[in-house]
């Protein structure tokens, strides 16, 4: 089996600012290479990027920019097989690569989120963030650390590979098939409350701030990857889809109450992630790119 599986980190609710980037090389079936590094996002650092991963402006001083680290990412990730956990990180190598007006590699993207959906009962509608799945699979792992995510995201391939017995190929046309193939014969599973086959079912979404395309469309969008959208901010929350307008203005600390909230639950240890909505949409095309071309 041969693949390298990818996991970044960024400074803040942008998903551009990749501030740390970690990955683990896989060939004939082996471990062969690993690579990390720091990344100068050349934006703010958010006090609750910094929260979770401890990562600010110190710690990146004097570190390569994005564009510098071009050659080494295609030489790793071109023409192979690309494993991350959720599409967060390939949206995020996206809109990097478009900040800088360099070509996105070309390569196959495996979500480790769906392998998991697809093998374990336990994790099929639930639980099937990193966290859970390694403590699943009883491995202990250094959460928000680029490499140890991506070492965790490889070791969730190999374990699903060893518990279906399907090779990377195999992987790649299962994850386009339902979850439960037989119980969803039946007809259309998209439902405006949160389609249970979608990438991200079982998130809890909330907006904030002033979007682009109209609440409703974009409540309908999150409903199709997934997600039930709520109205406020509670502990129950996983994502916060903040307006880009709104976003730019988070230097200047005007932020919205519910934005406000979730990074006091987030300082609490509720795992929040807060994202803008432009990435929000990448993610949401990306995700329904899969579910439909199946």
């Amino acid at each position: 089996m041969n693949f390298v599986s990818i996991d970044v980190e960024t400074a803040n609710a942008d998903m551009a600012s990749i501030c740390q980037i970690g990955l683990v090389k896989y060939e004939n079936d082996a471990f062969s290479d690993e690579w990390k590094t720091y990344v100068d996002p050349e934006d703010y650092f958010d006090c609750i990027n910094i929260s979770i991963h401890g990562i600010n402006e110190s710690v990146v001083k004097g570190a390569p920019k994005f564009p510098e680290l071009a050659d080494t990412l295609h030489s790793y990730l071109k023409g192979t097989v690309v494993v991350c956990h959720t599409h967060f990180d390939r949206v995020a190598m996206y809109q990097a690569t478009r900040r800088y007006g360099i070509s996105m590699i070309e390569c196959t993207w495996l979500d480790s989120a769906r392998v998991a959906r697809r093998t374990w009962k336990e994790c099929a509608w639930k639980g099937y963030g990193l966290y859970n799945v390694c403590k699943l699979l009883g491995y202990d792992f250094k959460h928000h650390d680029a490499l140890e995510d991506a070492k965790v995201a490889a070791h969730i391939l190999l374990a699903a590979t060893n518990e279906s017995g399907l090779d990377i190929n195999g992987w790649l046309k299962r994850i386009r098939q339902p979850i439960d193939p037989i119980a969803s014969s039946s007809g259309s599973v998209i439902r405006r409350e949160g389609n249970p086959e979608g990438a991200l079912y079982g998130e809890v979404l909330v907006f904030t701030g002033t979007l682009e395309i109209p609440r409703r469309e974009a409540i309908d969008l999150a409903a199709t990857i997934g997600c039930q959208v709520s109205s406020g901010v509670t502990k129950k929350t996983t994502l916060l889809v903040v307006g880009d307008q709104d976003i730019k203005k988070l230097a200047g600390h005007e932020k919205s109450s519910k934005h406000r909230k979730a990074e006091e639950l987030i300082e609490k240890g509720v795992p929040i992630r807060i994202l803008k909505e432009s990435d929000f949409k990448e993610l949401a095309k990306l995700s329904n790119e899969i579910a439909f071309n199946a």
